[in-house]
C-alpha cells in the first residue's frame, strides 16, 4: 500500500461486498444503541425492514410518510433505476417514523433523514452503519448496503420467503444473483450435503 492510499476504496474493477446482519441479537443490540437517537433508529429500522437502497431512503420526505399507518403503501422513484417502486411499511417502520417526526418540527417537503449540513448522503449512511456495527463488536464488512441485505437475508432465512419472490423485490435477473446477494448460497448448498439417506 502506498502512503496516503485509502484502503476503503476498491481499485477500479474491484468489488467490495458488505454483509447482512445475520443474528437477531445483533439487530436488537443496534436498536438498543440507537434508542436515544430518533433519526438513526428510524434510518436503521426502515433500512432493515424494506428493500430500499440508502439513496432511496434518503429521498423520502416527511410529507410522504407523515400520516401512514402500518402496511400503508409508500410510492417512490428509485434513484438507481428511475423506476417507481411501491412498498408497504410495517408497524416497526411506522412507529420509528412517527417518533422521528415527533422529535422536531418537519415541513412536508423536508427530507426525513437530515444531517448537520442538510440531507444525509449515502457515504454518511455508510459511515453510520460501520459505526453501529463496530459499537456492538460485530466482525465483518458492513456498510449502507448492509441494511437492504439484512432485510433480504431475514426474509429468506428467518421468514422462509422464496427466492422467486425476493428476485422480484430486488429486481434481480437470476436466482443465483439473489442468493449471492443475500450471502446464503454457500450455507444452503452446504446443508444439501448434510442430508443423509
Amino acid at each position: 500500500m502506498r502512503k496516503g492510499e485509502n484502503t476503503n476504496h476498491p481499485k477500479p474493477g474491484d468489488e467490495i461486498k458488505v454483509e447482512p446482519i445475520k443474528l437477531e441479537k445483533d439487530i436488537k443490540a443496534i436498536k438498543k444503541l440507537l434508542r436515544g437517537n430518533p433519526r438513526d433508529l428510524a434510518l436503521f429500522t426502515l433500512g432493515i425492514n424494506t428493500n430500499l437502497r440508502a439513496s432511496d431512503l434518503l429521498g423520502i420526505t416527511a410529507g410522504q410518510v407523515r400520516n401512514l399507518k402500518p402496511m400503508d403503501e409508500l410510492t417512490l422513484k428509485e434513484q438507481k433505476t428511475g423506476k417507481h417502486r411501491r412498498i408497504n411499511l410495517n408497524k416497526a417502520c411506522v412507529e420509528a417514523i412517527q417518533a422521528l417526526l415527533e422529535s422536531r418540527p418537519y415541513q412536508d417537503e423536508e427530507p426525513l433523514f437530515y444531517g448537520q449540513r442538510g440531507t444525509l448522503t449515502v457515504p454518511s449512511v455508510n459511515r453510520l452503519v460501520k459505526q453501529w456495527c463496530k459499537a456492538i463488536n460485530l466482525q465483518g464488512n458492513y456498510g449502507s448496503h448492509t441494511l437492504r441485505k439484512t432485510w433480504g437475508y431475514h426474509q429468506r432465512v428467518t421468514f422462509g420467503q422464496g427466492i422467486a419472490e425476493l428476485m422480484v423485490c430486488f429486481n434481480h435477473s437470476s436466482q443465483r444473483q439473489t442468493l449471492d446477494y443475500l450471502c446464503v448460497q454457500s450455507d444452503e448448498i452446504k446443508s444439501v450435503y448434510a442430508n443423509e439417506l
